[in-house]
This record gives C-alpha cells, structure tokens and sequence, in this order.
C-alpha cells in the first residue's frame, strides 16, 4: 500500500473509445490497488473506468460531479461530491489531488490539465493533449502507474 491514502485524480472524456476505457481502467485498478483514492469528475467514459477499476481494487472513489444529484454518478463512485457548478467544478477536483493523470480528452481536460499545471501539480498525460510545457507523457498504463509511483512514493 505504497500510495495508502494519496489522492490521484485520473481525467479524461465522459464519451470514450474502448482503448482510453481500457488505459483509465487499469490505471484506476492498479493506483487502487496501492492504497491510492482515485478522484474524478464521476461521470462516464475514462471517469467511469477509472473509477470501476480502483472500486474493484478495494480502493475509495470520489466523484466531483458538475450537476445537483449525486444520482448523476457513475455506478463505481463510492463518495459523489455535488457542485452545482458545471465545468467550474474542474478546479475542485484539481485542488483536491496530489498529481493528475489525463487519459485521452476534450475541452474539459485540457482545463484540468491548464488548472493543474498552474497549481504547481504533477500532470501526467497519457494518449492526451500533446505538447503542453510541464506535462509528463507516457506511452501506457504501466508507464503512468510508474511516473504516479515515482512522484507519491
């Protein structure tokens, strides 16, 4: 339990492929799997796996969720956290973890990655927004789960 109680946020599109739900859900299973609690934004696509993987790995889930319901959550969010906030709710999220590891993404992500970088937080991409200055780039989920290790440990 190397990453007992650190908190990860894993980012990423609400409508992904199956490759990015794949990458977001064993890196999800694996942080989890250290101790880690996995933050996101609760909702679907690379949050959901993220999200089922860490569940599954026996770890805590938190969802940062943009409406009014925490029915709004995925299936695999333990703790759903209710903003009313819309996309502003994407600066709670960043400030709530310790590194960040984008997955795949739109518009959305790409604000949490700019919110993080200006934070001062690790920001580890993966089949992301590709050349952001400050952004760590892997090439797969062993890469990122090593990178995250590398950082919290």
């Amino acid at each position: 339990m190397v990453l007992k109680n650190r908190r990860i946020a894993i980012i990423g599109a609400g409508i992904a492929d199956e490759e990015l739900q794949a990458l977001a859900y064993k890196v999800g299973f694996s942080l989890g799997k250290e101790g880690a609690i996995i933050l996101t934004g609760g909702l679907g696509g690379v949050m959901e796996a993220a999200s089922k993987g860490a569940k599954e790995a026996g770890a805590i889930t938190v969802g940062i969720l943009p409406g009014q319901k925490a029915e709004e959550a995925n299936p695999f969010v333990l703790i759903p956290i209710v903003t009313d906030m819309g996309h502003a709710r994407n600066v709670i999220l960043v400030r709530s973890a310790e590194i960040v590891v984008a997955i795949g993404g739109g518009y959305g992500t790409l604000s949490e990655i700019a919110l993080a970088l200006k934070m001062w937080k690790p920001v580890i991409g993966l089949k992301t927004w590709k050349d952001i200055p400050g952004v760590y780039y892997v090439n797969s989920a062993e890469e990122a789960i090593s990178k995250v290790l590398e950082f919290l440990s």
